[in-house]
């Protein structure tokens, strides 16, 4: 029996629902103009986001969108980050999810890699049960 994913993607600035659940900021950097109250986080976890050196090659820029993905997902892979991610997917079975972010473009930034990356990583676990 396999079970279904809630993981959601919201900006940080957008306003908090009950139906969020578990709220994780996905981002390297303290979002500008936020206080932490005003966040309602279960967690920063800010060592999942990309690298530095992979952010600011990145730039936001939809036309590196594809090799930001292929880049963004070898860092996740490594052992560090690999077991954040687990976390992730362990919170996304237990209930509802919530990666926040701060990026504009809802389409282009880490958060989309990563809610793609959990429910791959989930439906492969349920695959070799």
């Amino acid at each position: 029996m396999s079970a279904v994913l809630h993981v959601r993607l919201k900006r940080v600035y957008e306003p908090v629902e009950p139906a969020d659940g578990a709220r994780f900021l996905v981002e390297r950097l303290w979002p500008r103009g936020l206080r932490r109250e005003d966040a309602h986080l279960t967690a920063w976890l800010k060592d999942v986001a990309p690298s530095p050196e992979l952010r600011r090659w990145f730039h936001h820029d939809p036309a590196r969108w594809e090799e930001f993905q292929r880049r963004y997902r070898a860092e996740l892979a490594e052992p560090a980050k690999q077991a954040l991610v687990q976390e992730l997917v362990a919170a996304a079975r237990r209930g509802p999810v919530t990666l926040v972010f701060a990026a504009r473009d809802t389409e282009h930034n880490a958060a989309v890699v990563l809610k793609d990356l959990i429910e791959e990583l989930a439906a492969a676990d349920e695959g070799v049960r």
